[in-house]
């Protein structure tokens, strides 16, 4: 038995150091630890830290983000900008052409009358001396004169009336220039004035006329307004009957020959259909008149 115990033998360095073969055994390991550990040591400075991926700064991700907002915001202010500029010049520019009206030539017209009649020695404000001047003097000219300005003024003053509720709704709204709301008023005193002065006219011409001009004018205005739709019309009809009669005429002229052909050809072909219609007619009757007998019979027999 003591033969094969063997005593361990405690080295110097604290180590136990046994048989051959334990010391075979547990050389190699002894030397790989070492070399491992001679490895580990032997890793210069610095080297680990070199290996090691660096990761990127939170913050530079948080600063082009910001700059990318900013960048943005800044294109869409101008772009909305722009339309802004673009929607007020666009404004800015209009010019309220339609406004851009003037008073009918008889204004004019009147005026030379009125001079012609004060040359003649006609005192405005003053009714005629009889009813022969009334009816034949400078008077009645300039009456006439004065009823054809009111009528020609009439599509004035109905635009203007038309116009003047939508245009100072746009103008309340901001939604109409300056320059087109000046044109409107413009255009809106001069009728205002028209008006204003055909009154006065027909108060010097007849007193109290001005109370009812407008009004007359208006009726003139409308029988006028028919009387022209109504020629209009008759003038349609009369260039479409033109035309008819036209294209009438066009058309080829049939000879004697071709006209009793073809009134030939609608005797035999109207005789056709009579004859057609008679055996359609006989026929029905046939048959009407066998299935009634049958079934008269059929129903006698089933009675008794």
């Amino acid at each position: 038995m003591s033969s094969s115990t063997e005593e361990a033998t405690i080295n110097p360095d604290g180590t136990f150091a046994g048989t051959g073969a334990d010391a075979g055994a547990g050389g190699p390991e002894a030397s790989g630890d070492s070399a491992d550990s001679a490895d580990f040591n032997d890793v210069p400075p610095g080297a680990e830290e070199a290996n090691v991926v660096k990761g990127t700064d939170p913050a530079l991700y948080l600063a082009f983000g910001f700059i990318v907002v900013v960048v943005l915001y800044v294109l869409h202010y101008k772009r909305s900008k722009r339309k802004q500029q673009e929607m007020e010049s666009w404004f800015l520019d209009m010019d309220g052409e339609k406004f851009n009206i003037k008073l009918p030539s008889a204004v004019d017209e009147y005026y030379d009358v009125r001079e012609a009649a004060e040359k003649g020695g006609w005192v405005p404000g003053q009714p005629a001396a009889d009813a022969a001047a009334a009816a034949s003097g400078p008077q009645r000219a300039l009456a006439q004169a004065l009823m054809k300005r009111c009528i020609a003024d009439i599509p004035l003053v109905t635009f203007i009336q038309k116009e003047s509720p939508g245009m100072n709704k746009l103008y309340s709204q901001s939604m109409c220039s300056v320059k087109q709301w000046k044109t409107y008023q413009a255009a809106e005193q001069m009728v205002s004035a028209e008006v204003e002065e055909v009154r006065a006219e027909a108060d010097d011409i007849e007193p109290g006329w001005s109370q009812a001009i407008w009004r007359q004018g208006m009726q003139y205005h409308n029988m006028l307004k028919n009387k022209h739709e109504q020629e209009m019309k008759q003038r349609e009809a009369l260039a479409r009957k033109k035309a008819l009669e036209e294209a009438e005429a066009r058309k080829p002229k049939l000879t004697p020959e071709e006209i009793a052909r073809q009134k030939e050809v609608a005797a035999e072909n109207a005789a056709k259909e009579l004859l057609e219609a008679e055996e359609r007619e006989k026929s029905a009757k046939k048959n009407f008149g066998n299935g009634m007998k049958k079934g008269f019979l059929d129903a006698k027999k089933k009675s008794k």
